[in-house]
């Protein structure tokens, strides 16, 4: 299932081809770290609360990242999802970080 061809379109579209992907690319990268809340995730990337919550909504619809807990003590994690295709994520990364 690594590098298919659907999964690279899916994260060409949300994280270059569609508005807002660099703040997701952001958000992806700091959960792979350590799994945080919306609040948390406001405060370290430097972005407004509902701008977090609409980008990690845009992933969790999109099987990016996952969810663990209710209201305010929402977790977010990285979902079996992309770390099954994380190579093509890496793939994706390292490109959009040589056209900076």
């Amino acid at each position: 299932m690594a590098n298919d061809p659907h999964v690279k379109r899916l994260f060409w579209f949300l994280f270059a081809g569609s508005r807002g992907g660099l703040n997701r690319l952001r958000i992806v990268k700091t959960i792979r770290e350590k799994p945080l809340n919306a609040n948390q995730l406001a405060k370290d990337l430097g972005l407004d609360y509902k701008a977090i919550q609409h980008h990690v909504n845009v992933l969790e619809k999109n099987n990016i990242i996952t969810k663990i807990g209710e209201k305010y003590g929402i977790t977010y994690f990285v979902s079996t999802f992309l770390e099954v295709n994380m190579e093509s994520f890496e793939e994706i990364v390292t490109k959009l970080e040589k056209s900076k």
